[in-house]
């Protein structure tokens, strides 16, 4: 049986952080994850966008926390190589009534210490946003606002968390735990994984009420709460530069329109109750209402550039804040109910749990050998964007696999396909989330066979075993005859 300091459940962008950050001290971390890679749950799903703090209600911990984190994302990317730019967001008011929405919201942002704001006038928003409603009065700027990859985020953080000692354990669905008269906590999986540990924190998500339930906690539940998002084709990445929110909703930010580091643009989410924490379905009312709300922002928003339509769910906790730190169970830390701002406040929900656990005993002796730093993931299309074709050649000459186009619409390499996979990623979602390949116009319809091939000669998977997203998901139902071999279909060259 392994043995932990600190066993860390879910490995979504919250308990990756915690992991990241526990990796600096002299501890034994075990981080389990339940889905067959790391940022398949809520994080996939995510929207993307680092806020800046202002639509938290002070005093709440998500006001605290989100203006926290927010500080931390330049070093994080500059440690890290993942892909984070400062766009800044706007709030569009279209009446009277609106701008005094945006007032409140003005003075909520500075008393939770929100830096830099401005309300603007019709002109200067215009002039920022060219392309949104002219019709809108005036808009809340603030400038420190961001956008990022959010599995680009969660890859990196786990990556160099395991790279600094962080044992992590993928497709282990924790079913019990169980606190022994030690004081240790036993942890069992579905998978028959079992292991001891001196201190649990709960990071799973939608399902953080069942964890705690494990050992008797039962003082907050997760009320699953959906949204649904549209994906449009990178030619009309052009339309917005920032983040456009509308005024907000009681229950939500509204229905937003999201410039993404890829170039690409989101439109939404909606915010309706699920049916439950497994509800993933988009529906066509959803996108009547997403464009609807869109379009009245950004008029030239088209339905047609929709390339594909996901749902995330919110894990949404009792009393709708999030609940960090020490329960009424010693050793025992939650990090629940986060629901958005957490991308942008798990740096500080990290350093929060990291200060809890120190609290309750933990030994946090710093390692002399911490390496902060993630080995960037190189890839043709960065280079190309950046008109830097003298990076182009030095990486096909060192690997003339980047010759060789797989995605053509996102432009992604064999050379990266192969880099995915000795990263650790070995389904589909996994390679598409690490490099983009598949997520582009044709949603993979020419690059799905060929990741296969490459997956099956670099990953060992036999063909009928590769997955979309763990057990379960099998491209292909039918087994090959032994021995046979798969047909080349050929490649691209850059």
């Amino acid at each position: 049986m392994d043995r932990y300091d600190v066993a860390i459940i879910g490995a979504g962008v919250v308990g990756a952080s915690i992991a990241r950050s526990l990796s600096r001290y002299q501890l034994r971390i075990a981080l389990l994850e339940k889905e067959a890679d790391v940022s398949f749950g809520t994080s996939k799903a995510n929207s993307g966008i680092i806020h800046a703090g202002f639509h938290s209600k002070p005093g709440s911990l998500k006001a605290l926390l989100a203006v926290q984190g927010n500080k931390a994302f330049d070093q994080l990317a500059q440690e890290l190589h993942f892909p984070f730019e400062r766009r800044g967001e706007l709030v569009v008011a279209f009446n009277e009534k609106e701008i005094r929405v945006l007032q409140s919201l003005y003075r909520q942002g500075r008393e939770n210490g929100v830096p830099h704001m401005e309300i603007l006038g019709r002109d200067r928003t215009l002039e920022l946003e060219p392309n949104l409603n002219p019709d809108l009065q005036g808009a809340l700027f603030a400038p420190t606002a961001g956008i990022i990859g959010p599995y680009d985020y969660c890859f990196a953080l786990v990556e160099n968390a395991i790279h600094n000692g962080v044992k992590l354990y993928l497709g282990e669905q924790v079913v019990w735990i169980g606190k022994q008269p030690s004081g240790v906590f036993r942890i069992e999986t579905a998978q028959r994984l079992t292991l001891e540990s001196r201190f649990v924190v709960n990071a799973a998500g939608l399902y953080a009420d069942d964890l705690a339930s494990f050992v008797g906690i039962t003082d907050f539940k997760i009320i699953p709460r959906k949204g649904e998002e549209y994906l449009l084709d990178s030619r009309v990445g052009h339309l917005v530069k920032r983040v456009i929110f509308p005024v907000p909703k009681a229950k939500s930010k509204g229905l937003l329109v999201i410039p993404t580091v890829a170039g690409t643009v989101m439109v939404g989410p909606t915010a309706d109750a699920a049916k439950s924490k497994e509800d993933f379905h988009t529906t066509r009312s959803g996108l009547r209402k997403v464009f609807k709300h869109a379009q009245t922002m950004v008029p030239a928003i088209r339905s047609h550039d929709v390339i594909t339509s996901f749902a995330g769910i919110r894990p949404v906790a009792t009393g709708e804040d999030f609940i960090v730190g020490e329960t009424e169970v010693a050793g025992f830390i939650n990090a629940a109910g986060i629901q958005s701002p957490g991308l942008t406040a798990s740096p500080a929900i990290a350093e929060m749990v990291r200060k809890a656990l120190g609290g309750q005993g933990l030994p946090l002796v710093e390692r002399v050998d911490f390496n902060p730093r993630r080995k960037p993931f190189r890839s043709i299309r960065t280079a190309v964007g950046q008109r830097d074709f003298e990076a182009v050649r030095r990486l096909i000459r060192r690997d003339p696999r980047y010759s060789r186009l797989v995605c053509r619409c996102e432009n992604v390499t064999e050379a990266e396909i192969v880099e995915a996979i000795r990263r650790g990623h070995n389904t589909m979602d996994g390679i598409k989330f690490a490099t983009r390949a598949g997520m582009g116009r044709c949603q993979g319809g020419f690059c799905t066979y060929r990741i296969m091939r490459i997956l099956e000669k670099e990953a060992g998977i036999p063909y009928e075993r590769i997955t979309k997203k763990g057990c379960g998901s099998e491209l292909v139902l039918q087994r090959r005859r032994s021995g046979a071999a798969l047909p080349d279909v050929g490649g691209s060259s850059v």
